[in-house]
């Protein structure tokens, strides 16, 4: 089954990089699990919640914009073009950068920000987002 990354790509876009969420994003809900698991088996709720937001989770970065998806019954996506983010903050705590995730705060022009949370190895994301958006720009003024 193709993702919902791969689904959604338009004629001529191609994946230039993909991330994935932290697991250690994910610790809390993975904490609460084992704190509970000897109540009841109700831990078995938090570990299924953390293992469905990792696998629901999809960030990509194509050769036309940067796309954001998650969740697993209900979809929120986050979907700018190259050329109309204007900033890529990485915002990362103690633990984030012992553990290298934190969150991601794309602005764009007209686009309010738009945050995403718990990835894995954010500097990387936004090296790679910001050496693609450059290699559009170079195309478009070579096609120009």
């Amino acid at each position: 089954m193709a993702s919902y990354v791969q689904k959604i790509l338009s004629r001529d876009e191609t994946i230039t990089y993909q991330a994935k969420i932290s697991v250690w994003s994910l610790a809390p809900l993975i904490v609460l699990g084992f704190f509970f698991l000897f109540l009841w088996g109700i831990g078995v709720i938090f570990f299924i919640a953390a293992y469905l937001k990792y696998i629901s989770t999809e960030l990509a970065i194509t050769n036309k914009r940067v796309i954001a998806k998650f969740g697993f019954i209900s979809r929120r996506t986050v979907e700018i073009k190259l050329s109309k983010v204007e900033s890529m903050q990485v915002e990362q705590g103690i633990l984030g950068r012992i553990f290298n995730f934190g969150s991601l705060v794309v602005a764009g022009a007209g686009t309010p920000q738009a945050p995403i949370p718990g990835i894995s190895d954010p500097i990387t994301f936004r090296t790679k987002f910001m050496e693609t958006q450059e290699d559009a720009e170079a195309a478009a003024k070579v096609a120009a």
